[in-house]
């Protein structure tokens, strides 16, 4: 409160008891408006509206704020609240809370912004300050529509689906498993493991990346409370939080896997060999039947139906023939199931950025040029050459590597996002390159970027192992040779920022450290749970900073860098906080959803079902029998599309109607001042 006023406070004859508080929100506000001008404004041009009191204070926010607003819904008999201050985003909850508290029904709680919507926004001060006065004029006239809400109470099953098998999705999976309740996790690929069970290393602690994950798998598969559905796509979902229905289709192996013991002799003995261009990136091959890895989960192969003989020709079968538990069946068709379940995490993962896009760097094109997937690959133990690096030949082990950093990231033609792991990814290879071949390591990068945990010691040792750095933007991959020293070799063309000239760098090896990208189906997949991508394709968060692992649909959220690209420590962060979340959830039983819903009339409603398309959490169901639409208010999100669209006007939101809406109009062009002054005048 401002220390030279004191509150104004009225008794006027109208139907309603209006508070109004204006918060300073230290400088904030107060820096730009003149926060007691507003106030005592307020008090005496709206009384005729219903304040009967105006007060401002320092921080609204603060406990003692909302004890003033306590105590004056007491004393002074409110039974409306209009607080100006911050993004409802950010505080309504508060002020609802703190109404709450005194007996007053929270929904008659009004919160406007004059921060974000004015002091942020201006300079001007004094048109600041009547800028926040007409704000704060259709908060009032406003609220006077505001009606009593309950909120909506639903039960929650407590079962969860986890949608991705990569390591956050195998994370939720058991933090929410280990505490007592079911787990559908769905992976599409035939085991679980993801993009980690590629890798050869972690950084920055270089601990081999199957010997920390796999015991997680296992864990996973053997866990009586999940239930694991490999080589498996969720292609429906229904219901709302708490009630959820997921259609999942479960592909056929064309292998029983009751009676498969994942002995190995049908792969052994198939004879149809093919390149692996999913685990193996390219550099390795596979059978027509197959486990991706030899530590897969489960067990149990699956047989390639495009590449294998008898699917194309009818012959062959040796599988079927050597199989001592005669498991192979080859009319096994594929299955959908029905589950039911409360909530669902997001942990479908990324992809990698396809070099080829950028055809100056020569990928597909030049021999010796790899990507970042088929490096792993290749230094990986359990790869296709043993963990040795080598060219394309198969024998030959480079001398000179290169390693570029950001491919496809950082970059307005392609990926204008950091990809986060590129920095320390290529810092990983050029150790892996040094400890294995002793070969010189040229690192191309156009800033070293390492924010976390151990990760610059890292870098600072990869200096000291002699690793070359080359500050520059890599502009071209070449095999056009200008001198003697160039024959034979890759040259990579480099403006050098730091000596400020181009350089030209033979090498035997290019190592292309591509970023990450969401799966190219990522948008369609959102549309299937009803939640909303970013431009770039990640998956919307409710909020950047205060709430990472919620999506704006209850009940769904995200894990992994399905958000965007992150570590494995950030993505296993993010597993268990979304599963922490849902344990939260489940031991209420029960939730309160905001009533803030929207309503089908159905004497008014035609039929016509335009809604019905354009509601983008598909909470409207059409009676065909009836002809008309109805809200799933437990669906609803309240935006207000369906309000907007209808053309018969057939539907209205609560908490928007068009009486609050057109009255809030009326208070910001400050219509009932200014017919009253015209009046006195």
């Amino acid at each position: 409160m401002s220390e030279d006023k004191k509150p104004h406070t009225e008794n006027t004859g109208a139907s309603e008891r209006i508070g109004v508080y204006v918060c300073h929100c230290g400088t904030n506000i107060a820096g730009i408006v003149n926060v007691g001008d507003v106030s005592s404004w307020a008090g005496n041009n709206l009384k005729d509206q219903g304040v009967v009191v105006s007060r401002d204070y320092k921080f609204m926010c603060s406990s003692l704020g909302q004890e003033l607003i306590q105590k004056d819904i007491k004393e002074q008999g409110l039974t409306r609240v209009v607080v100006a201050a911050c993004s409802p985003h950010l505080h309504e909850a508060t002020f609802r809370t703190a109404c709450k508290g005194a007996d007053l029904n929270p929904y008659l709680c009004e919160l406007v912004s004059i921060r974000e919507q004015v002091s942020w926004v201006h300079t001007d001060k004094a048109a600041a300050t009547e800028k926040a006065k007409a704000i704060l004029s259709g908060g009032v006239a406003r609220v006077v529509h505001h009606e009593p809400l309950e909120p909506l109470h639903v039960p929650i099953h407590p079962a969860t689906l986890v949608v991705g098998g990569g390591i956050a999705g195998i994370q939720a999976a058991l933090e929410i498993a280990d505490a007592g309740f079911p787990v559908y996790l769905v992976e599409r690929e035939p085991t679980i493991g993801g993009h980690m069970a590629q890798f050869d290393k972690t950084f920055p602690t270089l601990d081999c990346s199957a010997c920390i994950l796999t015991p997680k798998m296992v864990q996973a598969g053997n866990h009586p409370n999940i239930t694991l559905l490999t080589y498996s796509e969720v292609e429906k979902v229904d219901g709302f939080v708490g009630n959820f229905v997921a259609t999942i289709r479960k592909r056929a192996r064309s292998v029983n896997e009751k009676d498969c013991t994942g002995c190995g002799v049908c792969w052994e003995k198939c004879p149809k060999k093919v390149v692996d261009d999913v685990f193996e990136a390219g550099v390795g091959y596979r059978k027509a039947v197959y486990v991706p890895f030899p530590q897969a989960v489960p067990k149990y192969p699956v047989i390639d139906r495009v590449n294998c003989t008898y699917y194309q020709k009818g012959t062959c079968k040796a599988c079927e023939k050597f199989c001592p538990t005669n498991a192979i069946n080859f009319a096994q068709e594929d299955e959908i199931l029905n589950v039911q379940i409360g909530n669902i995490i997001l942990a479908t993962g990324w992809q990698l950025f396809d070099a080829r896009r950028i055809p100056n760097y020569g990928y597909g094109r030049l021999a010796n040029v790899f990507t970042s997937m088929e490096f792993e690959r290749l230094s990986n133990a359990a790869g296709p050459t043993g963990g040795a690096i080598v060219l394309r030949d198969g024998k030959t082990t480079p001398k000179s590597v290169a390693i570029v950093h950001c491919v496809g990231s950082r970059d307005k033609n392609y990926n204008n996002y950091c990809s986060a792991i590129c920095c320390m990814q290529s810092l990983k290879f050029a150790h892996l390159v040094h400890e294995k071949t002793g070969a010189d390591v040229y690192n191309f990068y156009i800033d070293i970027r390492t924010p976390a945990k151990d990760y610059d010691e890292f870098y600072q040792r990869l200096i000291e192992e002699g690793t070359l750095f080359v500050r520059g933007k890599v502009a071209e991959i070449t095999d056009a040779a200008r001198n003697p020293g160039e024959e034979g070799k890759l040259i990579v063309q480099v403006e050098d920022t730091l000596l400020g000239k181009q350089r030209r760098i033979p090498v035997d090896m290019v190592i292309l450290s591509s970023g990450m990208e969401p799966r190219f189906d990522s948008k369609e997949t959102a549309k299937i749970f009803g939640i909303s991508c970013s431009a770039s394709g990640w998956y919307l968060e409710r909020h950047p900073k205060l709430d990472p692992v919620a999506t704006m649909t209850d009940g769904i959220y995200l894990a992994g860098c399905v958000q965007g690209p992150k570590d494995i420590p950030a993505s296993v962060a993010q597993g268990a906080a979304a599963a922490a979340r849902i344990l939260g959830k489940i031991q209420q039983k029960e939730i309160a959803l905001e009533p803030v819903r929207a309503t089908v009339h159905e004497e008014q409603c035609s039929g016509c079902r335009i809604c019905n398309t354009m509601c983008p959490f598909n909470a409207i169901l059409f009676h065909e029998d009836r002809m008309v639409s109805e809200v799933n208010p437990a669906l609803c999100q309240g935006c207000g599309t369906c309000v907007a669209a209808c053309p018969a006007g057939a539907i209205s939101g609560t908490g928007f109607s068009n009486e609050q809406i057109l009255s809030q109009i009326d208070g910001l062009l400050l219509l009932t001042v200014k017919n009253k002054e015209a009046a006195a005048a």
